[in-house]
Protein backbone atom coordinates (compact mmCIF):
# COMPACT_ATOMS: atom_id res chain seq x y z
CA UNK A 1 0.00 0.00 0.00
CA UNK A 2 1.62 3.99 -0.82
CA UNK A 3 0.95 5.90 1.60
CA UNK A 4 0.69 9.84 1.62
CA UNK A 5 0.83 12.48 4.03
CA UNK A 6 -2.80 12.77 4.40
CA UNK A 7 -3.05 9.10 5.41
CA UNK A 8 -0.44 8.80 7.49
CA UNK A 9 -2.21 12.11 9.32
CA UNK A 10 -5.69 9.51 9.32
CA UNK A 11 -3.55 7.13 10.78
CA UNK A 12 -2.24 9.25 13.81
CA UNK A 13 -5.83 10.84 14.03
CA UNK A 14 -7.21 6.84 14.13
CA UNK A 15 -4.95 6.44 16.49
CA UNK A 16 -5.83 9.37 18.78
CA UNK A 17 -9.45 8.37 18.73
CA UNK A 18 -11.78 7.65 21.58
CA UNK A 19 -14.40 6.02 19.90
CA UNK A 20 -14.73 5.66 16.12
CA UNK A 21 -15.27 7.88 13.04
CA UNK A 22 -18.44 6.99 11.22
CA UNK A 23 -18.41 9.44 8.11
CA UNK A 24 -21.67 9.05 6.04
CA UNK A 25 -21.53 5.82 4.07
CA UNK A 26 -19.43 4.20 6.95
CA UNK A 27 -21.30 0.89 6.69
CA UNK A 28 -19.91 0.87 3.25
CA UNK A 29 -16.80 -1.40 2.69
CA UNK A 30 -13.95 0.96 1.76
CA UNK A 31 -10.51 0.80 0.15
CA UNK A 32 -7.95 1.53 3.15
CA UNK A 33 -6.24 3.42 0.54
CA UNK A 34 -8.17 5.82 -1.35
CA UNK A 35 -11.42 5.73 0.58
CA UNK A 36 -13.64 4.81 -1.79
CA UNK A 37 -15.71 1.33 -2.11
CA UNK A 38 -14.25 -1.52 -2.93
CA UNK A 39 -15.94 -1.77 -6.29
CA UNK A 40 -14.93 1.51 -7.04
CA UNK A 41 -10.95 1.55 -6.37
CA UNK A 42 -9.03 3.73 -8.09
CA UNK A 43 -5.73 3.21 -6.56
CA UNK A 44 -4.06 1.42 -9.67
CA UNK A 45 -5.26 4.69 -11.49
CA UNK A 46 -2.84 7.08 -9.43
CA UNK A 47 -0.22 8.93 -11.29
CA UNK A 48 2.32 10.96 -9.95
CA UNK A 49 3.94 13.92 -11.10
CA UNK A 50 6.80 16.48 -10.54
CA UNK A 51 6.15 20.01 -9.86
CA UNK A 52 8.15 23.09 -9.08
CA UNK A 53 5.22 23.79 -6.57
CA UNK A 54 4.90 22.31 -3.12
CA UNK A 55 1.95 22.19 -1.44
CA UNK A 56 1.49 22.32 2.65
CA UNK A 57 -2.25 21.09 3.98
CA UNK A 58 -3.53 22.58 7.15
CA UNK A 59 -6.31 20.00 8.06
CA UNK A 60 -8.70 20.83 10.80
CA UNK A 61 -9.95 17.74 13.17
CA UNK A 62 -11.43 14.50 11.55
CA UNK A 63 -10.90 15.66 8.07
CA UNK A 64 -7.86 13.59 6.65
CA UNK A 65 -10.86 10.33 7.71
CA UNK A 66 -13.46 11.78 5.39
CA UNK A 67 -13.83 9.97 1.91
CA UNK A 68 -15.35 13.18 0.08
CA UNK A 69 -11.86 14.74 1.31
CA UNK A 70 -10.20 15.94 -2.20
CA UNK A 71 -6.81 17.39 -0.10
CA UNK A 72 -5.79 13.53 -0.44
CA UNK A 73 -5.71 13.85 -4.35
CA UNK A 74 -2.78 16.71 -4.13
CA UNK A 75 -0.85 14.32 -1.95
CA UNK A 76 -1.43 11.48 -4.50
CA UNK A 77 -0.08 13.26 -7.19
CA UNK A 78 2.59 15.11 -5.29
CA UNK A 79 4.31 12.97 -2.86
CA UNK A 80 6.22 15.81 -1.41
CA UNK A 81 2.90 17.21 -0.02
CA UNK A 82 2.85 17.79 3.82
CA UNK A 83 0.02 17.74 5.88
CA UNK A 84 -0.44 19.10 9.29
CA UNK A 85 -3.15 19.11 12.00
CA UNK A 86 -4.34 22.34 12.79
CA UNK A 87 -3.88 23.61 15.70
CA UNK A 88 -4.31 27.32 17.15
CA UNK A 89 -2.00 27.24 19.87
CA UNK A 90 -0.03 24.39 19.48
CA UNK A 91 1.37 24.13 15.92
CA UNK A 92 3.60 21.11 14.99
CA UNK A 93 7.14 22.37 14.91
CA UNK A 94 7.63 20.32 11.53
CA UNK A 95 5.19 23.12 10.17
CA UNK A 96 6.76 25.95 11.53
CA UNK A 97 10.24 24.74 10.28
CA UNK A 98 8.52 24.48 6.96
CA UNK A 99 7.20 28.43 7.00
CA UNK A 100 10.30 29.39 7.61
CA UNK A 101 12.40 27.49 5.16
CA UNK A 102 14.66 29.73 2.86
CA UNK A 103 14.15 27.93 -0.40
CA UNK A 104 10.44 28.18 -0.65
CA UNK A 105 8.09 31.46 -0.50
CA UNK A 106 5.06 30.43 1.59
CA UNK A 107 1.73 31.76 0.50
CA UNK A 108 -2.04 30.69 2.81
CA UNK A 109 -4.61 30.63 -0.22
CA UNK A 110 -7.30 31.73 0.96
CA UNK A 111 -9.64 34.73 -0.54
CA UNK A 112 -8.40 38.00 -0.28
CA UNK A 113 -11.81 39.74 1.08
CA UNK A 114 -11.38 37.71 4.12
CA UNK A 115 -7.63 39.17 4.53
CA UNK A 116 -6.91 42.87 6.66
CA UNK A 117 -6.07 45.71 5.00
CA UNK A 118 -2.48 45.61 5.41
CA UNK A 119 -1.61 42.13 4.33
CA UNK A 120 -0.08 41.29 0.62
CA UNK A 121 -2.39 40.03 -1.40
CA UNK A 122 -0.75 37.64 -4.58
CA UNK A 123 -2.67 37.01 -7.42
CA UNK A 124 -0.46 34.60 -9.02
CA UNK A 125 3.15 33.09 -7.59
CA UNK A 126 6.08 35.41 -7.72
CA UNK A 127 8.89 34.96 -9.66
CA UNK A 128 11.74 33.32 -7.77
CA UNK A 129 12.07 30.93 -5.07
CA UNK A 130 9.25 27.56 -5.36
CA UNK A 131 6.10 28.62 -4.07
CA UNK A 132 4.68 26.71 -0.75
CA UNK A 133 1.45 26.82 -1.53
CA UNK A 134 -0.45 26.70 2.49
CA UNK A 135 -3.82 25.15 2.00
CA UNK A 136 -6.27 25.31 4.96
CA UNK A 137 -8.30 21.96 4.33
CA UNK A 138 -11.61 21.50 6.35
CA UNK A 139 -15.36 22.67 5.56
CA UNK A 140 -15.95 26.14 4.62
CA UNK A 141 -16.80 27.25 8.05
CA UNK A 142 -13.69 25.52 9.69
CA UNK A 143 -11.09 26.76 7.25
CA UNK A 144 -12.67 30.59 8.30
CA UNK A 145 -11.83 29.76 11.60
CA UNK A 146 -8.43 28.37 11.17
CA UNK A 147 -7.36 31.36 8.94
CA UNK A 148 -8.79 33.93 11.47
CA UNK A 149 -7.14 31.66 14.23
CA UNK A 150 -3.88 30.81 12.79
CA UNK A 151 -1.53 33.88 14.68
CA UNK A 152 1.36 31.85 12.82
CA UNK A 153 0.51 32.10 9.81
CA UNK A 154 -0.48 35.94 9.78
CA UNK A 155 2.60 37.23 8.40
CA UNK A 156 2.15 35.39 5.38
CA UNK A 157 0.59 36.61 2.01
CA UNK A 158 -2.47 35.40 0.48
CA UNK A 159 -2.34 34.51 -2.56
CA UNK A 160 -6.41 34.64 -4.31
CA UNK A 161 -7.25 32.67 -7.18
CA UNK A 162 -10.20 33.47 -9.72
CA UNK A 163 -11.74 30.35 -10.38
CA UNK A 164 -14.61 31.61 -12.98
CA UNK A 165 -16.05 27.85 -14.30
CA UNK A 166 -18.61 26.30 -12.24
CA UNK A 167 -16.92 23.89 -10.27
CA UNK A 168 -17.63 19.92 -10.70
CA UNK A 169 -17.36 18.84 -7.50
CA UNK A 170 -20.67 17.48 -6.10
CA UNK A 171 -19.73 15.57 -2.87
CA UNK A 172 -20.46 17.96 0.03
CA UNK A 173 -23.44 20.83 0.06
CA UNK A 174 -21.85 24.24 -1.42
CA UNK A 175 -21.65 27.00 0.96
CA UNK A 176 -22.24 29.21 -1.53
CA UNK A 177 -22.17 29.85 -5.61
CA UNK A 178 -18.34 30.54 -6.55
CA UNK A 179 -16.72 27.57 -3.55
CA UNK A 180 -14.25 25.30 -5.08
CA UNK A 181 -12.57 22.13 -3.26
CA UNK A 182 -9.27 21.95 -2.65
CA UNK A 183 -8.15 19.79 -5.82
CA UNK A 184 -9.59 22.05 -8.00
CA UNK A 185 -7.92 25.20 -6.53
CA UNK A 186 -4.60 23.13 -6.28
CA UNK A 187 -4.99 22.26 -9.79
CA UNK A 188 -5.53 26.41 -10.99
CA UNK A 189 -2.47 27.25 -8.78
CA UNK A 190 -0.41 24.48 -10.44
CA UNK A 191 -1.04 26.08 -13.84
CA UNK A 192 -0.77 29.69 -12.45
CA UNK A 193 2.60 28.82 -11.48
CA UNK A 194 3.95 26.65 -14.32
CA UNK A 195 3.52 23.56 -13.70
CA UNK A 196 1.14 22.43 -16.54
CA UNK A 197 1.65 18.77 -16.22
CA UNK A 198 1.41 18.42 -12.80
CA UNK A 199 -2.07 20.05 -13.01
CA UNK A 200 -3.21 17.96 -15.74
CA UNK A 201 -2.03 14.56 -13.85
CA UNK A 202 -4.16 15.91 -10.76
CA UNK A 203 -7.16 16.83 -12.74
CA UNK A 204 -7.36 13.80 -14.38
CA UNK A 205 -7.08 12.27 -10.68
CA UNK A 206 -9.66 14.15 -9.65
CA UNK A 207 -12.64 13.33 -12.71
CA UNK A 208 -11.82 9.75 -11.96
CA UNK A 209 -12.19 10.39 -7.92
CA UNK A 210 -15.28 12.10 -8.70
CA UNK A 211 -16.77 9.33 -11.31
CA UNK A 212 -16.16 6.54 -8.81
CA UNK A 213 -16.94 8.44 -5.62
CA UNK A 214 -20.59 9.21 -6.90
CA UNK A 215 -20.92 6.12 -8.74
CA UNK A 216 -20.44 4.50 -5.17
CA UNK A 217 -23.41 6.43 -3.63
CA UNK A 218 -26.91 4.75 -4.02
CA UNK A 219 -28.95 7.86 -5.14
CA UNK A 220 -26.46 10.70 -7.03
CA UNK A 221 -28.36 12.37 -9.63
CA UNK A 222 -27.75 15.72 -9.00
CA UNK A 223 -28.97 15.66 -5.12
CA UNK A 224 -25.51 16.42 -3.86
CA UNK A 225 -23.88 19.65 -4.66
CA UNK A 226 -20.73 20.94 -3.11
CA UNK A 227 -17.82 22.38 -1.78
CA UNK A 228 -14.98 22.01 0.16
CA UNK A 229 -13.47 25.60 -0.49
CA UNK A 230 -14.04 29.11 -1.99
CA UNK A 231 -13.03 30.53 -4.63
CA UNK A 232 -10.60 32.81 -3.73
Amino acid sequence: MTHNAVLQLRAERLARATRPFLARGNRIRRCQRCLLPLKQCLCETIQTADARSRFCLVMFDTEPMKPSNTGRLIADTLPDTLAFQWSRTEPPQALLDLVADPRYQPMVVFPASYAHSERQILTAPPAGKPPLFIMLDGTWTEARKMFRKSPYLDALPVISVDLSRVSAYRLREAHAEGQYCTAEVAIALLDLADDQHAAQTLSDHFSCFRERYLAGKPHHQGSITAIEAESV
